[in-house]
Formats: C-alpha cells, structure tokens, sequence
C-alpha cells in the first residue's frame, strides 16, 4: 500500500467533489479548494503529496501560476482533470502544469466518468496516464475502488484528448437526438467522430490505440449519449432552436466543448488538416448555419473510401 495521505483537490465544482469522495473513501486526508472558499491555496498543499486539478481550462493557467507561489512537498504529483485546451497557447492541461512545475510528475485522470453517476456509486472505469509509470500507479492507488476502476496508460497526451476531443463530438451529438435523425445516423456520426479524434491526436503525437481505449471511444459514447453531459445539452438544445448565448446562460458548469472547437479549428487551418465534423460543429456554434445546414453540408461531402 501506498504511504500517501494527503490529497489536495483544485476546483469544487461537481468532478472535484466527487474526486474528493473517492479518495476519502479509500482512506485519504483530502482537503478541497475553491476561489470562494474558505482555505487558502497554501493551507490546501501544505504537505498534500496528491494535488488534483479538476478546475475550468480557463483558469488551469492563472491557478498554476499561484500554486508557484506556494511551498510544495518534493514527493508532489500533479493530477489533471481538465478536459480541454488553452485557447491561446493551443497547450492540453497537462502540457501548461509541466511547464509550470517541470521537475514534478504530472498525470492525467480521464475516462467515461459522468459524475452524477458515480456520486450515486454506480460502476465506473477511468484511466491515469503519465510517463512516469510510479506516478500513476500511485495515483491509481488514491482513486480505485469495488466501484470505480482506474486503469494505468503510458500515453498521456492520448488520454488527455481522447477526454478532450470527444466533448465537441458530443455536441454533434446531442444535435442529432435534437433532430431526431434516429440511431444510424448517431452511430455514423459517432464512428466518424472517433476516426476525426484519432487524426487530430496524431498532431499531437498521441498514439492511435489510446483512442480505442476507456478515455477515448468509451468517453465519446458515455457524453454522445447522455442527457446529463453537458456538451450534449449544448447542441440538443440549439437544435431545438435556442440560441448558444441562452443555453449557456441556463447550463450548470462549462461545456468544454465549446472552447475546445474553437481551439481546433485554429489547429486545423494552420496544420491544413480535415475535420469536416468539428468545422460544422464551429459554424454551427458561431451562428453561420442551422442544425438542418450543418447536417445537409456533412451528408453532401465528396463520397470516398471509408479508410
């Protein structure tokens, strides 16, 4: 057994709280911060060997750079759990959390985890994922249970944007059920989807086979087919007819998603790569065509080999 006993979790919000929970309930001292809570960032790390950022892409950056500023254990690992990606540096989470912290182990935490699921103690699977084999082994330790099995894999960079990428495929998604275009063309765009994160992952070095793997195709099907996924809610409700303004405004949380997209598509145009699903995806949230449109533009693409 490990001798880790301290755990910090950065972020409140509904994925930290239930991090939080899973590591209490294997034995750990777990302490939780927020900007509006009542603990400073330094008594939250003081001694924490586990530090876990589960907060918004938007202030992975600004957070990492207080953290700088606070004494930290040497035998500190960081864990990410931020699906998303910088919007100005195109960096994943866990790319800005080494360059702030380069002589410590960073792990990313991602896989088909809906949080409300596993606050009710349903079954899940996730996957820890660093070059430092020790690391997620340790980090393993902190989170596994009878009722949420954690996997350990050597490609972070792929884990990461399986759990990234798969968010603006929701969106998609949740257009489709919006449409009522019926299961085979979910499964079409699905399937497709995968085939497009698998291409952008190869920018990034990421291995092929990490997207057929828990925190690839097993998150696209757990956010491209529930109700409670944020991003899902997203395209289901502007293909009702919403504007992107009044389902943001009425979401709970960020649908990562959204960012996401428009970080692609930077990516896309200046690598001169296709991916017709996401381009849709950003006209659609950029007002530039209808659900109906997006649809009829992706149907009406040049027939060619499926591989």
């Amino acid at each position: 057994m490990t001798n880790l006993k301290s755990v910090a979790i950065l972020g409140a919000g509904a994925w930290g709280a239930t991090l939080a929970n899973l590591a209490k309930v294997n034995g750990y001292q777990v302490r939780l911060w927020s900007r509006h809570g009542s603990l400073t960032l330094a008594q939250v790390l003081e001694d924490a060997e586990i530090i876990v950022s589960a907060i918004s892409m938007k202030g992975v950056s600004d957070v990492a750079a207080q953290v700088q500023g606070v004494p930290l254990s040497p035998m500190a690992i960081f864990v990410t759990a931020t699906k998303g990606l910088d919007p100005q540096t195109t960096s994943t989470p866990s790319q800005v959390w080494q360059s702030f912290f380069p002589d410590y182990p960073v792990v990313v935490l991602s896989g088909p985890n809906l949080s409300q699921e596993i606050q009710r103690s349903l079954p899940a699977a996730t996957v820890v994922a660093s070059k430092n084999t020790s690391a997620a082994e340790r980090v393993q330790l902190v989170f596994s249970s009878t009722r949420f099995r954690v996997y350990t894999n050597p490609d972070p960079v792929g884990v990461e944007l399986g759990g990234t990428l798969k968010n603006v495929m929701a969106i998609a998604a949740g257009v489709c059920d919006g449409l009522h275009l019926g299961t085979n063309a979910k499964a079409a765009l699905v399937t497709r989807g995968l085939t497009e994160m698998v291409r952008i992952g190869h920018l990034w070095g990421a291995k092929t086979e990490t997207f057929y793997g828990l925190s690839g195709l097993g998150d696209l099907l757990a956010t491209c087919n529930s109700p409670l996924s944020r991003n899902y809610q997203v395209g289901y409700q502007l293909a009702a007819g919403k504007t992107l303004t009044e389902v943001l405004d009425n979401l709970t949380g960020t649908a990562e998603g959204v960012n996401t997209c428009r970080v692609l598509m930077q990516v896309a145009q200046r690598q001169n790569i296709s991916i017709p699903i996401t381009e849709q995806v950003y006209k659609l949230l950029g007002g530039e065509v209808t659900p109906q449109q997006a649809l009829d533009e992706l149907m009406l693409r040049n027939i060619k080999s499926e591989f």
